[in-house]
């Protein structure tokens, strides 16, 4: 990752996706990477690490949750039926979803977000953050019959956290059937992210439409603690769980990387053929089915100030250097980057960095 240039600062450009799938798509083979090519299969420029990436690639969609994150910051976690007392509080716009699309928007990518908040403070409080940090909302439904998901996020004083999760609007109130708009932008994207906390059903009509259009989907494991529906393994490109969400997917010990690899083996013969796993201080690592497993070590930080959101950084990062035709290898060391940079700042979509600064990282090291 030596020689990388960086241009002046980019402006955010309002992306209007192609209005037929032929025009522009991009194939997922399992063992390269991913490619831009148009519907005569001629190979077109692949895009660069530069600050300002180009103005008209197909777009990150992200179709998740949004979530208003309440922070208490306390020394360490209350046992049963004790009470201790904070030393700060604040609310701030958060939630698995919203936190990937918040951090293709700061990477300066063309970002989507589709997904539900409420008719309240908490709902104004996420759109305001995901615009400034430049995702279009053209796909968020405001519903008037839940409130905006939300999260109490105890953060201990290693950085640390332990979180609590109300679904509201990102578990109830959309649709049988999504609306063709939804689908749509979901077809015409570079490369479209899931997690699991909005209802499987949605999650499994999204990934049915980018397989449909040949747009690769890469699959978040954390969220819900429940089995993963077939029918939705059977539509995903890339898994990326952490150890312990691996685990839970597999039933099997992940204590080391040897058991790591063997649980990965598992969801190979789930039907997807690529497992990305986040390994925290431990890095990261993928497993391509008939391959080496690919490892990046972590980027230390200089300090650990709070590891909420830093997995959705990661894994939001990867997506965006893999759309815009970087190796795989080149790809996690740019996630890699990208989530040290989030551990050193407090909260979620807050601490997501600008490309410019992942960049500025990567070159001094």
């Amino acid at each position: 990752m030596s020689g990388i240039q960086i241009s002046p600062p980019p402006t955010h450009t309002h992306y209007q996706p192609p209005p037929h799938k032929s025009n522009t798509f991009i194939t997922a083979n399992p063992t390269q990477s991913l490619s831009f090519r148009n519907a005569r299969n001629r190979k077109l420029p692949l895009l660069c690490f530069s600050a300002n990436p180009s103005s008209s690639p197909p777009p990150l969609v992200v179709v998740g949750s949004a979530n208003a994150d309440i922070y208490v910051e306390i020394e360490r976690l209350p046992k049963e039926g004790e009470t201790v007392t904070a030393k700060t509080g604040q609310t701030l716009a958060g939630g698995k979803g919203a936190n990937q699309a918040a951090c293709g928007g700061k990477l300066s990518y063309p970002t989507y977000f589709v997904g539900q908040v409420g008719e309240d403070a908490y709902g104004k409080l996420i759109s305001k953050a995901l615009q400034n940090g430049g995702v279009r909302l053209d796909h968020l439904n405001t519903v008037g019959s839940a409130p905006t998901g939300h999260a109490v996020v105890m953060l201990q004083s290693d950085g640390q956290n332990s979180i609590i999760v109300v679904g509201g609007a990102n578990m109830s109130c959309w649709p049988d059937t999504l609306p063709d708009g939804d689908l749509e932008v979901v077809r015409n994207a570079g490369i479209v992210l899931l997690q699991r906390e909005i209802p499987d059903s949605v999650n499994i009509q999204v990934a049915k439409a980018a397989r449909s259009a040949g747009v690769p989907v890469i699959f978040d494991a954390g969220g819900m603690d429940a089995a993963i529906p077939q029918e939705l393994l059977n539509f995903v490109d890339i898994i990326s769980p952490n150890e312990s969400e691996l685990g839970r997917l597999t039933g099997m010990a992940t204590e080391s990387f040897e058991e790591i690899t063997q649980a990965a083996g598992k969801c190979h013969k789930l039907g997807v053929k690529q497992v990305l796993v986040k390994l925290g201080a431990k890095g990261s690592a993928l497993f391509i089915e008939g391959e080496e497993p690919i490892q990046q070590p972590a980027i230390p930080a200089k300090t650990v100030l709070d590891t909420t959101g830093a997995g959705d950084t990661f894994t939001a990062a990867f997506a965006v250097a893999l759309v815009e035709g970087k190796s795989k290898k080149e790809s996690l060391r740019f996630a890699a980057a990208a989530a040290s940079l989030c551990v050193q700042v407090k909260g979620a979509i807050p601490s997501m960095p600008d490309r410019k600064s992942v960049l500025d990282l990567l070159n001094h090291r």
